[in-house]
């Protein structure tokens, strides 16, 4: 199964989250997507709307002034745009 990756540099909150929550409603269940981002509310923000919507969060790894966030979509999840 393929990974989209979006690099979200330079967005600010709550670009990050919603930018992550409309790559996900285009992914199969069981898909991920892989974020990386400079804003330091990413690593908080992108967590908490992947378990307040069902999605799973693989990996939030902190590298310099990044983070890179991998997330997997929910099984039971209907498109949300």
């Amino acid at each position: 199964m393929s990974m989209e990756f979006l690099d979200l540099r330079g967005l600010k909150c709550p670009l990050p989250a919603l930018f992550a929550r409309r790559a996900l409603a285009r992914t199969a269940a069981g898909g991920s997507v892989e974020i990386v981002s400079d804003d330091p509310l990413a690593a908080v923000d992108v967590p908490h709307m992947c378990h307040q919507e069902g999605h799973e969060v693989l990996a939030v790894e902190r590298c310099d002034a990044s983070v890179r966030i991998v997330l997997r979509r929910g099984a039971g999840c209907g498109p949300q745009v």
